[in-house]
């Protein structure tokens, strides 16, 4: 397993690892927030997010973790602040505009095509990539077959990267529950994303299952050379792949900072712990 980044700070008050203090950000946003019914659910958040970073989000539960999510591939429409994805504003842009624009994200429970095959999950991911027009699909046509081909490879290439190439032709459904969270992180890798959003990929693991996820997170990044933000509360997990750990209560960022920062943080632990009553 890759060794972690530095984080070090970087203008605008934010922390990059020290080998992206070069590059703009994947993702930042600038005050966001939403409301729901005059309720802020998230508020005035500032977060950055290096090009080959991996950061977590935690918090206790109801902090807006997932909330932050549907922010940031347009579930919701955020009342203040922006989002820029690659240093552009995602005002106006439809989920879909998001996915082109290089956001992938997996979720908390699991949304697979349980009645496909592990293979045409894939090549549904893949289907704004296939370069091919109306009538050349209705007659299929040479271009047509060419496409279909590239995509098929492309997608048993990804399939064999994570060692799934044999369940190619294994309904979803029918996979063991890891296998099948595996297959979800390989089909967001199928949009070609350059950041990947992971909604709790540790849920519903087992032990060992969860120790295969810790090595595979920064092989992907590694890999694909691509960020990585995630939602989990495996705080194992979250200590030992993430460079950098982002801290919501509230609706509100609590602390940002390395994994040791965090760990130190007398306001992250009494979030998660309480406060400690005097003697």
């Amino acid at each position: 397993m890759a060794e972690k980044g530095k984080l070090v700070d970087a203008p605008s008050n934010v922390k990059l690892l020290e080998r992206d203090l070069d590059k703009k950000p994947i993702l930042e946003t600038h005050h966001l927030g939403i409301e729901f019914g005059g309720l802020h659910a998230v508020e005035d958040v500032n977060l950055s997010v290096g090009p080959t970073e991996i950061t977590g989000l935690i918090g206790p539960n109801g902090a807006g973790k997932t909330t932050i999510f549907n922010l940031l591939t347009k579930v919701y429409e955020p009342t203040t602040g922006v989002i820029m994805i690659d240093g552009v504003d995602t005002r106006g842009k439809t989920t879909a505009q998001i996915c082109h624009m290089g956001v992938a994200r997996t979720f908390q429970n699991i949304r697979l095509f349980n009645h496909m095959t592990v293979l045409e999950n894939v090549l549904a991911a893949m289907d704004s990539q296939v370069r091919y027009g109306l009538p050349s699909g209705i007659f299929r046509l040479p271009k047509y077959r060419k496409e279909e081909k590239r995509a098929k490879e492309k997608a048993m290439e990804l399939l064999s990267v994570f060692h799934m190439d044999e369940a190619a032709d294994d309904t979803a459904g029918s996979l063991p529950y890891g296998r099948q969270r595996r297959l979800e992180i390989v089909r967001a890798l199928a949009t070609g994303p350059k950041i990947l959003l992971l909604d709790e990929p540790a849920a519903g693991m087992n032990p060992s299952e969860t120790a295969e996820l810790m090595e595979n997170i920064r092989w992907i990044r590694d890999y694909f050379n691509i960020a990585i933000f995630l939602i989990e509360h495996d705080m194992k997990l979250v200590m030992e792949v993430c460079d950098g750990i982002m801290v919501l209560n509230f609706g509100k960022t609590l602390a940002k900072g390395s994994p040791a920062e965090i760990q130190a943080n007398p306001q992250v632990v009494e979030a998660y712990l309480g406060k400690a009553r005097e003697a």
